[in-house]
Parts: structure tokens; sequence; C-alpha cells
């Protein structure tokens, strides 16, 4: 592995996750590097989970993590950005992160369907995370966070987690009662 840079190592430090389905997420994996990489002059560093998809130049990276590893390179991240899968986005909230997500697209052969892009079109309308739909979205939202003006960079109270987690399963059974059923992640 090559592990994570955490804040405070060389300066605040960007995680990423693609999550763990076998298509490549390069896109996601290359937006946040050119980041890292554009904004290194300011100590800047990222750590990526990269499942499938090709090693970062700039970042440092690793295919998979354990539960442990990934809830520690949230915690110790600046900002989290995640692909559109419940189960990293509910660890991100749980830990009172609000997550930057970029959805898997099926027509750029990131996922079978577009279920990512229609569950965070839902969450992002409910203010539970942060929708990067272009690059240029993503870096907006990465240089806030680095800022320290979003409240990606910072940690919430529980109860607003709790409220998360409570809407978060809300938007779950309206999907799921909308189309009898919820595809994989």
């Amino acid at each position: 592995m090559n592990g994570p840079v955490t804040a405070g190592d060389d300066g605040p430090t960007v995680f990423a996750t693609v999550g763990t389905d076998h298509h490549r997420f390069s896109r996601l994996v290359r937006w946040v590097d050119d980041w890292v990489e554009a904004n290194a002059g300011q100590g800047v560093t990222g750590f990526i989970q990269i499942g499938t998809s090709p090693a970062p130049r700039r970042s440092r990276s690793a295919p998979y993590l354990g539960y442990d590893e990934m809830e520690q390179a949230m915690r110790n991240a600046c900002a989290v950005v995640t692909h559109g899968g419940p189960g990293s986005i509910m660890l991100c909230s749980s830990l009172g992160k609000k997550p930057i997500v970029v959805p898997r697209q099926a027509s750029l052969d990131e996922h079978v369907d577009d279920h990512q892009v229609m569950f965070t079109g839902r969450l992002a309308q409910a203010g539970t995370i942060d929708l990067a739909d272009s690059e240029s979205r993503l870096h907006e939202l990465l240089s806030a966070a680095l800022a320290g003006g979003t409240s990606v960079a910072g940690t919430r109270g529980r109860e607003h987690v709790d409220a998360a987690v409570r809407r978060f399963g809300e938007l779950v059974g309206e999907l799921v009662g909308e189309h009898g059923h919820m595809p994989a992640a």
C-alpha cells in the first residue's frame, strides 16, 4: 500500500474513495489528483482509494482499504471525496463531515446504470452532500474546504449527524418505494 498522509504530516490531506465496484473510476482519481497537484504549493497532499483505477501521479493511493483504515483516512482528511455509494456517504456523514460526491456514470463505463446519479441528486437536494458534477465544481468545493469556508472541512455536532442519518434513511425509503427495489451500489 502507498499509505495515507494525514493532516499534520505535511499539511492538509484530501481523501478520496472510489468504492469497491470492479468498474474503473479513473475520472474521480484524475480530478482529485489534478487538484492536489495544483495545490501542492500550499502543502496539500492526497490519498486516494483507487479500486481497479490506474494509480494517480501525485497523490498516494491504495487499491482497497479495510473499514478501520477507511474511517481513519476520512477522519484525518480536510475534505472527503467519494463515489455515490451509500456506504461511503454514510460513513463520512457519521464522522461529522459532509462528503463531496462524484457519482459514477454508466455512459462512461463507470457502472452498470445511473442509480448513483439519481441517488446523489436527491441527497444534494436535501443538503446532505455536496455534489460535484464536473471537474471545475469539484475543484471549487475542494478549494472552499481547504480555505475552511464550507462544512466539508469541519465536523458538526452529533445531533446533526443523527438528523442526516434519519434523512438519509427517508431518502432511501422514498427511492425504494418509487422503484420497488434499490440497485446495488
